[in-house]
């Protein structure tokens, strides 16, 4: 076959996808602005999605593919790449149309003011927007990214009623059993593009590995494609995600999500249909789930559930079909996706509408609904004959289609045919117990009074269960559609006449196909239509002996997965019960030991180090060192918990003491300001704690620990450093900084401009673990207020109009008026002096970090000389909201770079003049750092306000008192 022409349209296509993201973040407000109103305004935009694939419908249909690729992240090799042929038609028609109108039907079934329906739309149009996405990518890895958020998007979907424990699990089940399967696939499409060379499946077809590689990526891929579509073993949570509200299952469960896996199958069937594994797999699996999925749809007595598990059945059957790998079978495999589509989905909105107006969807319980509502019924009557295969619908065609190629198959292919028809006996058993018991008039039980059905909430219904007639009808067109993609699969039993080549495989009988098949409402007299009347009697049959079956079952798989669940949740138990014993000193003792053990005994037998070295450079770094150890062994022999602080102290400042003798004045700033900020932040802490620590753990004992560790930290650090071979990536820093940054200082520009991205991703930790920690400490602080009865202290003071801002009431208990006096004549210029380093650091010793620092020590010299009252004066601000005013400002440096057409966080540089100040050299990765100086000053106002102990008889609401009871020996 030749290649596909290229068709101007991938844009559109990106287009849709970004304004169904638009219209996901827009739903709420419109919901809550008018109502239930708004979603036939939403509607629109998978209606769009339907407009777009139906105008380019003779271009695709005539074999010119949609395509297109725009870069993303090329060191990834992520592009946002489009390919849309036949099948991708088919499936942007089926979730923008049957999206359309479910969106349309759920503004009838939701109630007028319900409180989710905001959350419900914007959910339902994203998801509609990911399986767009799905569908259109051809980038095998920006494909699973849309898989990914189907995943998170139906959980979130299936979990509408968060208050009922039913919706809770069914949502975690689907979550855990479709993201196993999704990160299987992902390891497939690896070992697929990783081959090829590329992650493009147009190419990826056309060079496939061989042997066993092939055999284990295909298994893998198989994986997530079954998980997906419910097949056998993973069929259990589809029927359980029927928590869900009835829209939901319409589309997720039979028209779009669990499509997904029958999707991808159809998608790769061109390339793999004459594989072994990939035939065995979705023969035998497809087969086995129709069969039992079929079986327990007979035994359901909840309408829903019945839909649910004949879902399951029948995605079975499609994944069989496919599975058959011939060009006639993925014809019929696609027609019988579109009749699918239309009958199922059609089928759950009737049943939403019978639950809405009667208040049950118990079989059981309904009676004489079809003289009541007759044109539901005939509605349903409608869908229920495309799904049990009545002529002259879709399901008709389509199953036809399936039985006529089975049929001239191989052997393997006639006995799963067999299990097909039984499959499809089961079919018509559970859809005459579906219509009988909804519509049907029973004996003793009392009559059903529907009331609220009109045609706007039901006509949804009635247009998927027409068009299901019309495809029947129309069956010769819809052929020559659907023959678009079945041309491209030449495997099995393609002959003259079909696109590409004559391929006689092994799996084919001598009886196949002279001419290939085509989709039509008659053939005649033939014996696939006399396997169709036998299926329809046998399931007559069989619906006649249903109610003598004994009640509702529950599956095989689901017994399975609680049991898998109860395993886990004990293993998980008896493990946390072993190893988190709520003693700090045994978990880091025992994370410290694996270290010593694992790396340093792999360092101990490899001794990767080079033999030369020399001890010091400098007799003065002896000294030092000498210092810092007699310190250390100092600190492990300490009794008092401030004495080893303090002695730990001391290390780090030799250590910076180191790098001032190396000559890295920077670093010795910063490890200077760090220590000395730690220093009072233990300080504070440590007035919560006892004095002294526990005897337990010996000292003996730590000191032993500590000094492996030590050994072994030195020896990876000389390892690491000794065995370099290729020359470092920093070499070329320091001329990049004042060519490419701008500066002269080569470590802020390197935190600032070469390596901003890390730091970004430090700062974004950094404020994630502030806020976390300091919302458990307030929140601990909260319930002790509440035990001591004390009240809640204010968060801030705003003094207006005074420059030397004071407390309205100075501490004076127990703390120094000269102390307070001098912090508050010092305090300003110690703040000028972190600004002074902010703007200065990028050519000199300073930067964002340091800055932050220092200004961080004047607020806490302020809060030391008078409490929170103090500090509250001193910093009359949320630090939540400078800590988000920091990040803001940090992300907005790297966007506003990006906007102006460079990279993202890449700085400029600009000379100006300027009155009064004259010559000014301005880089604007200034602001960058202005964003690191904001968080690293919220940072510590956090922290004082936080974990700071009380000073002063005017911090009553966490005094002395109220926490002596609180405090407890504990080992340390």
């Amino acid at each position: 076959m030749s290649a596909p022409q290229l068709l101007l349209g991938a844009p559109g296509a990106l287009l849709l996808v970004a304004a169904h993201a638009l219209a996901a973040v827009a739903a709420p407000l419109a919901v809550r602005r008018l109502g239930r109103r708004a979603l036939y305004l939403l509607a629109a935009v998978p209606a769009a999605s339907l407009a777009w694939a139906l105008a380019n419908t003779g271009p695709i249909l005539a074999g010119r593919a949609v395509a297109g690729a725009y870069p993303w992240v090329p060191g990834l090799g992520l592009e946002l790449a489009v390919q849309v042929g036949a099948l991708g038609w088919l499936m942007i028609v089926l979730v923008g149309g049957v999206g359309a109108l479910v969106l349309s039907y759920s503004a009838r079934y939701f109630a007028a003011g319900d409180d989710r329906l905001a959350r419900f739309a914007g959910l339902f149009v994203a998801f509609a927007g990911a399986m767009l996405g799905l569908v259109v990518s051809d980038n095998l890895l920006v494909l699973y990214v849309f898989w990914e958020l189907t995943t998170v998007l139906s959980y979130l979907l299936i979990g509408h009623d968060a208050v009922r424990r039913a919706s809770r699990a069914a949502a975690t089940q689907a979550l855990l059993v479709t993201t196993l399967g999704g990160l299987a696939m992902l390891a497939g499409f690896v070992m697929l593009g990783q081959h090829a060379g590329t992650y493009r499946w147009s190419q990826i077809a056309g060079a496939l590995p061989d042997g066993a590689y092939l055999a284990v990526a295909l298994l893998l891929v198989l994986l997530g494609a079954l998980s997906k579509s419910a097949i056998f073993p993973f069929s259990f949570w589809l029927p359980a995600a029927m928590a869900a509200p009835t829209p939901v299952s319409a589309y997720l469960h039979a028209a779009a999500m669990v499509k997904a896996g029958v999707f991808l199958t159809a998608l790769m069937t061109p390339a793999f249909g004459e594989v072994t594994a990939w035939r065995a797999v979705l023969l035998v699996a497809g087969t086995l789930t129709m069969l039992l999925g079929g079986w327990t749809a007979l035994r359901q007595d909840d309408a829903k559930l019945l839909l649910a598990h004949g879902t399951v059945s029948q995605l079975g059957l499609l994944m069989a079909v496919f599975g058959a790998g011939s060009r006639d079978a993925a014809l019929a495999g696609t027609a019988m996706l579109l009749a699918h589509a239309l009958f199922k989905a059609a089928l759950f909105l009737v049943v939403g509408v019978v639950d809405r107006s009667t208040g049950t969807r118990d079989l059981r319980e309904l009676n004489g609904l079809g003289r009541r509502a007759p044109w539901l019924a005939a509605v349903a009557v409608l869908a229920g004959a495309s799904m049990a295969g009545l002529p002259p619908t879709a399901g008709f065609v389509a199953k036809e289609a399936i039985f006529e190629v089975l049929l001239h198959g191989s052997a393997v292919e006639r006995a799963v045919l067999a299990g097909l028809v039984a499959g499809s006996a089961l079919t018509v058993a559970y859809t005459l117990r579906l219509l009988w018991g909804v519509f049907g008039t029973k004996r003793a039980v009392t009559p059903t009074r529907p009331s609220g059905i009109g045609w706007a909430f039901a006509g949804p219904a009635a247009v998927l269960a027409v068009a299901g007639l019309a495809v029947g009808g129309f069956a010769p067109a819809v052929d020559r559609m659907l023959a678009a993609y079945a041309d491209t699969v030449y495997a099995g039993t393609a002959q003259a006449g079909s696109v590409g080549p004559v391929q006689m495989g092994p799996v084919q009988a001598a009886d196949a196909l002279v001419v290939p098949y085509r989709l039509a409402l008659w053939h005649g007299l033939t014996p696939a239509l006399g396997l169709t009347a036998l299926a329809l009697a046998a399931g007559a049959g069989l619906f006649l002996l249903a109610a003598r079956l004994p009640g509702e079952v529950r599956s095989t798989g689901a017994r399975a997965y609680d049991r898998v669940l109860t395993w886990v949740g004990r293993l998980a138990v008896e493990l946390t019960g072993a190893t988190q014993r709520g003693s700090l000193p045994f978990s880091l003792g025992v994370i410290l030991l694996v270290l010593v053990a694992l790396p340093g005994g792999v360092m101990l037998a490899g001794r990767p180090w080079s033999a030369e070295g020399r001890p010091w450079d400098t007799p003065a770094q002896a000294v030092v060192a000498a210092a810092v150890i007699v310190a250390a062994v100092i600190a492990v022999r300490a009794s008092r918990r401030l004495t080893a602080m303090i002695l730990v102290g001391v290390t780090g400042y030799g250590t910076a003491v180191l790098f001032v003798l190396h000559g890295a004045p920077d670093l010795a700033l910063t490890q200077f300001l760090v220590e000395t900020v730690t220093i009072a932040m233990f300080v504070l802490v440590l007035r919560r704690l006892p004095p002294r620590f526990s005897r337990r753990p010996s000292r003996r004992g730590r000191a032993a620990i500590g000094v492996a560790v030590g050994v072994v930290a030195a020896g990876m650090a000389y390892a690491a450093t000794s065995a370099r071979q290729a020359e470092p990536i920093s070499s070329g820093f320091a001329d990049l900084a004042v060519s490419y940054g701008g500066g002269d200082n080569v470590v802020n520009v390197i935190l600032v401009d070469i390596r901003a991205w890390d730091t970004m991703g430090e700062i974004a930790v950094l404020v994630a673990a502030a806020t976390g920690v300091a919302s458990l400490i307030f929140r601990g602080s909260a319930a002790l207020r509440r035990r001591t009865g004390s009240p809640a202290p204010t968060s801030r003071t705003r003094v207006a109009g005074r420059w030397l801002a004071t407390s309205p009431h100075p501490a004076t208990g127990g703390t120094s008026i000269i102390l307070q006096v001098v912090t508050r004549l010092l305090f300003h210029v110690i703040v000028l002096l972190s600004v002074y380093l902010l703007f200065s650091g990028h050519n000199q010793p300073g930067g964002g970090f340091a800055a932050g620092l220092v200004c961080g020590l004047a607020l806490t010299v302020r809060y030391l000389a008078g409490g929170r009252a103090e500090l509250n004066a001193a910093a009359p601000v949320d630090a939540g909201a400078v800590l988000g005013a920091g990040l803001f400002v940090a992300v907005g440096t790297g966007a506003a770079a990006m906007l102006l057409g460079g990279d993202v966080l890449q700085s400029a540089t600009l000379d100006l003049t300027l009155p009064v100040l004259g010559e000014v050299h301005l880089v604007t990765s200034v602001f960058f750092d202005v964003g690191v100086y904001l968080i690293v000053v919220a940072l510590v106002l956090d922290i004082l306000r936080s974990l700071g102990a009380p000073i002063g008889a005017d911090d009553i609401s966490m005094d002395d008192s109220s926490l002596k009871g609180t405090m407890k020996e504990e080992p340390v």
